[in-house]
């Protein structure tokens, strides 16, 4: 079958890595596999698999050379300065038509696709006004609501994204979560079910393989998440003030929250443990020379981060934060997530630690299969 995956940059993220993921997954399943993306932010994630069709579809030069789309740009700017974060309202609606005329263009030279998958927000806004009963929109994250936005706001940016069409979340903790925020905001998508994202262990094993001159030659403690306020490395950090082992942490991830992150490592005399590695193109040999994975999030849609840890052959702890940490750490792995507190998370990483770790069971990762993943998205959408 013929499969287009789409998302808005291929940016070094957890949800770029598993669209790139996704889309060798469909390749290496036999299908023809695309991949298209609307702006390059580079250093930026490739496909492993030289059978995925990578397409860069520049969304923002089209706007400006479609006709009218300059005069669009510049009233959803204005809007956005009256509104705050209402840009796409306008942007997406003619967007989405620049969109439809792309997908037109690539169906002529390659054919009809059997299914279209949008995956994060920010790749829904910029094209919401497309709708094809072929498509269906991945939510990695719950959903909440955007700060000063009236509840009407709220509403209108709801049905553009969301309305009458067919939802997927990664974990059956967001579904449940959205499907409560759509009945309060009054929008009915067709449909609503839980696919999970692929781990594709082969292809980790492979790549946790690769040298790297930055690697630390001492064990260590490992959090690989962007400096944003969501992974919530202020209680990571005061968790670790708090821990007894004499382990260094390493930090790999860039973002905004960085020097009030080294700030607070100063402030709370871990500094010289701690250390700040930055954004990494390929962070699994990170994790396989890693002693322990922690994932202090205040909320994951899945935690991917987890599976590929344990890829790895890596233990992982976890705070139980909302969301689909619980859909991995189930069964045996339940024992390892802790309470969303300083003294909670330290105390189970160093009960970890003192036990030297723990076994690590590959039948963990089997329900995230590539194959098992792809065969899900390819099943028969749900009739309205």
């Amino acid at each position: 079958m013929k499969v287009l995956i789409v998302v808005r940059t291929l940016k070094i993220g957890g949800m770029e890595r598993v669209a790139v993921n996704l889309a060798d997954s469909f390749a290496e399943q036999g299908h023809e596999s695309h991949l298209m993306y609307f702006k390059s932010r580079p250093p930026q994630l490739e496909p492993s698999n030289d059978h995925v069709n990578v397409h860069h579809f520049e969304l923002s030069r089209a706007m400006w050379t479609s006709g009218i789309g300059g005069i669009v740009e510049i009233a959803a700017r204005l809007l956005n300065s009256v509104l705050r974060k209402s840009y796409f309202l306008l942007a997406g609606w003619w967007g989405g038509k620049l969109f439809q005329r792309e997908i037109s263009r690539l169906e002529r030279q390659h054919g009809s696709f059997d299914r279209i998958i949008f995956r994060g927000i920010g790749t829904f806004e910029a094209v919401w006004s497309f709708k094809d009963t072929r498509a269906c929109y991945v939510l990695e994250n719950i959903v909440k609501p955007t700060l000063g936005h009236d509840a009407w706001l709220e509403r209108l940016k709801a049905r553009c994204l969301f309305h009458n069409k067919h939802l997927i979340t990664v974990s059956h903790g967001v579904e449940k979560q959205i499907a409560t925020a759509m009945q309060a905001l009054k929008v009915e998508p067709l449909s609503l079910k839980t696919i999970t994202n692929p781990c594709p262990v082969a292809a980790i094993q492979q790549a946790m393989k690769d040298d790297f001159p930055e690697r630390p030659n001492f064990p260590y403690l490992l959090n690989v998440a962007r400096l944003v306020p969501q992974k919530n490395h202020d209680l990571l950090l005061r968790a670790y003030a708090k821990m007894k082992t004499p382990l260094p942490l390493v930090i790999v991830g860039e973002g905004p929250l960085r020097k009030e992150l080294e700030a607070l490592a100063i402030e709370l005399g871990i500094a010289e443990k701690v250390i700040f590695a930055g954004r990494q193109l390929n962070p699994y040999p990170w994790m396989h020379h890693a002693r322990l994975f922690i994932l202090s999030s205040a909320h994951e849609g899945l935690g991917i981060v987890l599976l590929e840890a344990l890829a790895c052959q890596t233990p992982v702890v976890s705070v139980d934060c909302p969301g689909g940490v619980r859909d991995i750490m189930t069964g045996e792995l339940e024992a390892y997530l802790c309470e969303m507190t300083p003294e909670a998370l330290a105390a189970r990483v160093d009960g970890i630690i003192e036990a030297d770790g723990y076994a690590i069971d590959e039948r963990w990762l089997e329900r995230f299969s590539p194959a098992h993943i792809t065969s899900a998205f390819l099943q028969e959408m749900p009739v309205s």
